[in-house]
């Protein structure tokens, strides 16, 4: 079976037909999936050892149940040449392969029912502009058969659809030892130690790196009082990277997205993480000279923490507002 772990070194991908496509992981078959209308990009990911959040049910209020798998890990994204055609045409067909390959449905939903803003940010999506999804206008589905677990997710515009595939499959696991040349030794008596950036918090790499490799960063330098959607006095270096994204792509939109601590009732929670996202969409137009028909406020009160609202200083962390990339084009 699979195991649980974490994801690990990139492998070589699979071989892309003009129509279809061909997931493979040895000792396995094959899986080979009829994709409905021709290929117009396609974005590749693979790694062994890899590992994946299989959803397995709808956002809950705090995350999206989960199960980790781990093995040889195989994402996909694919943009197709399908305009008008709807979610549900691009996913029936391909449900049925899946269901007819003999794998099982462990879960599916739609838009509204997975949880929408919170499932998609809740689960490994390949960044835009290879793998769009529309908040309102997606479906997903994941099953498993002996071995092996895979997902899809599609959405669409006006102008093309987007299917995402990921799939795991049982496979053995590399051997490393120190002697291997790409092996590195760690002192860990050692009081200095090297910490990568998080680009999904815009830590070191900054939020303009962020947005391009995980299409959403937080704004991590505005500050809001609790009960308030002002913002304190500061200058607000994430701001000016924002603006300067949107200038270094005229064609692209954002959703900034409010939160709040967990202090009141939901709804008067989602009101005002509304208004912290509409003060800060006013601050980019205001003061950098954004265009604010690109940038959409949305708000979630408290229904995605990052942090624990039991202490001063996890309430002040789940205070934030963060910008999601919404469109390339």
């Amino acid at each position: 079976m699979i195991a649980e772990s974490v994801p690990g070194l990139i492998n070589p991908i699979a071989l892309l037909m003009p129509l279809g496509l061909v997931l493979s992981a040895q000792p396995l078959a094959a899986l080979t999936l009829e994709l409905p209308a021709p290929v117009l990009r396609e974005e590749t990911r693979s790694a062994l050892p890899g590992s994946y959040a299989l959803p397995l049910a709808a956002f809950d209020g705090v995350s999206v149940p989960s199960r980790v798998v781990e093995g040889a890990l195989d994402q996909r994204a694919f943009q197709l040449d399908a305009p008008g055609q709807t979610t549900l045409a691009i996913m029936t067909p391909l449900r049925d392969q899946v269901v007819a390959a003999g794998f099982t449905v462990l879960f599916e939903c739609e838009a509204r029912t997975c949880g929408g803003f919170d499932f998609r940010f809740g689960t490994d999506v390949i960044p835009e502009p290879d793998m769009h999804v529309d908040m309102g206008d997606f479906r997903f589905l994941s099953a498993e058969r002996d071995g092996e677990v895979i997902s899809i997710l599609v959405s669409r515009t006006a102008f093309a659809g987007f299917v995402q595939v990921v799939r795991v499959t049982d496979a053995p696991l590399p051997e490393v030892t120190v002697a291997d040349p790409q092996a590195t030794v760690v002192d860990l008596d050692a009081e200095e130690v090297i910490r990568s950036p998080d680009p999904a918090t815009g830590d070191a790499a900054g939020i303009g790196a962020a947005l391009a490799v995980e299409g959403r960063a937080a704004l991590d330098d505005l500050v809001f009082d609790s009960g308030s959607a002002t913002l304190s006095d500061g200058d607000y270096a994430s701001l000016a990277e924002v603006a300067a994204w949107l200038k270094a792509h005229p064609d692209g939109t954002i959703a900034l997205v409010g939160h709040t601590d967990a202090a009141g009732s939901l709804a008067a929670n989602i009101a005002l993480s509304e208004r912290r996202a509409e003060t800060v969409k006013e601050a980019l137009v205001d003061l950098h000279g954004a265009d604010g028909g690109r940038i959409a406020a949305e708000g979630v009160g408290f229904l995605a923490p990052r942090a624990t609202n039991e202490t001063d200083e996890g309430r002040q962390k789940n205070r934030r507002v963060e910008v999601v990339v919404t469109s390339t084009r």
